[in-house]
């Protein structure tokens, strides 16, 4: 059975306070909780981090659509934000934002490699985040923040490089009761953890919680250090396997430098998107398909196959796909996690 509840999808920019009611028939100024801004997560970057945040306008610049490597036929020319959900009708899921450029040339071309926050945190000149925020009407508030890079680096495994791939979008969220802050969910790889958020570690003894993006994959973590994912959403103590690893880099402030947008899901699954002004992009939220190339074919120079592992893999879908409508708790649908009243172990610090 569908959840009978009622999401609002917002995506802020520069910090403002604004979202539409989840009625698709109702338009109307609202207010966004200021409790979203005063709670919103500060990310530390790693200090030796290569591909930073990205703007979503950029990637579009350069990428084309293709499904099975073939350029698709029909498709908008120039791709926009406000144009990329015709590409549903032309493919759906099955389209690829395709990089226009050979990825594994040395150097790489610049575009993915994304902006460094300057000194006060922001990616000037790239609209680099999302917020989304679902009311569910009863005082419960559901506060995503989203985190889009252009580049995901996978890191190495024995000497071999694993999961690098064009488009990145990586997630937390915090879960409010009555404006108070309960719970977050941090997005890491397929999986994530979830913590009390009292247990998050608040930026200079504030409100703020901080989130740490893993060096190259920007999986989120509540603590510094390396981090064992070999068992999806176990934070191991061994780090000698499958590795993240974090560290009080770059300091970004997502908040920032985003879009805003609505969302309700009068269907009970289908999210139905609306601006909350003319100038805001909304339509590329309803796009299905993936934020970058699909996985290369072995026969691709440097990609190889070893027990199922891919150096270059395929890029993931975006906001639309992330289980926007989390009624039923803190961890999304179909991933199996318990909030935790304490930061995992396994961290070297």
């Amino acid at each position: 059975m569908a959840r009978l509840s009622t999401c609002f999808v917002v995506v802020i920019l520069a910090a403002q306070g604004y979202c539409i009611p989840a009625s698709s028939h109702e338009r109307r100024q609202a207010t966004i909780p200021s409790f979203v801004n005063t709670y919103a997560p500060i990310v530390y970057l790693h200090s030796t981090e290569t591909y930073f945040p990205s703007d979503l306008g950029a990637q579009l610049s350069n990428t084309r659509p293709e499904i099975n490597y073939e350029v698709v036929s029909g498709a908008p020319n120039p791709l926009t934000l406000n144009n990329l959900d015709s590409l549903n009708v032309l493919g759906g899921n099955s389209i690829y934002l395709t990089s226009i450029e050979d990825t594994s040339s040395n150097p790489q071309p610049q575009w993915l490699k994304g902006v460094v926050p300057d000194s006060t945190g922001k990616t000037d000149g790239a609209v680099s985040c999302s917020i989304i925020v679902c009311d569910y009407g009863n005082g419960t508030v559901d506060a995503y923040y989203m985190y889009f890079y252009a580049y995901n680096w996978g890191g190495k495994v024995l000497g071999l490089n694993f999961d690098d791939h064009v488009g990145d979008w990586e997630h937390t969220m915090t879960r409010f009761s009555d404006g108070v802050p309960q719970t977050m969910w941090f997005s890491q790889h397929a999986a994530g953890e979830a913590f009390d958020y009292s247990a998050v570690p608040k930026y200079n003894g504030g409100l703020r919680p901080v989130v740490y993006s893993a060096n190259g994959s920007h999986a989120n973590y509540a603590s510094s250090g390396t981090h064992d994912h070999t068992i999806p959403g176990l934070d191991l103590p061994l780090g000698v396997f499958l590795a993240d690893y974090t560290d009080k880099g770059y300091l970004w402030d997502p908040t920032l430098s985003a879009y805003y947008a609505s969302v309700s899901f009068p269907s009970g699954s289908t999210p139905v998107f609306a601006a909350y002004d003319k100038t805001t992009p909304v339509n590329w939220l309803n796009y299905v398909g993936q934020w970058g190339d699909q996985q290369y074919p072995t026969s691709y120079p440097g990609q190889y196959d070893v027990f199922g592992q891919y150096r270059y893999s395929s890029g993931p879908t975006g906001p639309e796909d992330k289980d926007l409508n989390r009624g039923d708790g803190t961890c999304p649908s179909g991933v199996s996690c318990t909030v935790l009243p304490f930061v995992l172990p396994g961290e070297k610090l």
